[in-house]
């Protein structure tokens, strides 16, 4: 026998089982993840992580952290150690603005555009593949249904259906 969860004011009642089958999912999805950019990390030298923000470079040009900060939906702190790290290695270049010295740009060096260039999709090429083979309603249902469990994860108050 399952038992009933609810939240605080009786509403929104679903089983513990559902909420189970959730967690599992997710951590299979973080595992995956996990594997799959320790994996980038023995081909190319990058984390997931850092292959995000050097394609989000490549993919906006010449950008400041912020806008790339909010392109690759990592926070700022994050993005900024992530740039630390290319930059040390050569694959990107940051500048201040001649216009505003507070405002620093970042772009790609020759070596971050060939790495950006050659490098597989950051959650390998098996799952792109797959996600291409299904028909474009079922990847917007997934693409949906994934958002949406992002949006629950979320940290912060919980909206209420009052």
């Amino acid at each position: 026998m399952t038992r009933e969860s609810t939240t605080k004011k009786g509403q929104a009642w679903f089983r513990n089982d559902d909420l189970r089958a959730v967690e599992k999912a997710i951590r299979r999805i973080v595992r995956a993840n996990d594997l799959q950019s320790k994996a980038l990390g023995k081909q190319i030298g990058l984390t997931a992580p850092q292959l995000v923000v050097l394609n989000g470079i490549a993919a906006l040009g010449e950008v400041t952290t912020t806008v790339l900060s909010a392109h690759v939906d990592l926070s700022a702190a994050t993005v900024i150690t992530i740039l630390d790290n290319l930059e040390a290695r050569g694959l990107v270049e940051r500048y201040r603005s001649l216009h505003d010295r507070r405002v620093v740009h970042t772009r790609l060096t020759p070596a971050g555009e060939e790495l950006a260039r050659r490098a597989p999709e950051p959650l390998g090429t098996g799952f792109a593949a797959r996600l291409a083979q299904l028909a474009p309603e079922r990847r917007g249902e997934l693409i949906a249904a994934l958002t949406a469990v992002a949006d629950m994860m979320a940290i912060g108050p919980v909206a209420t259906n009052q």
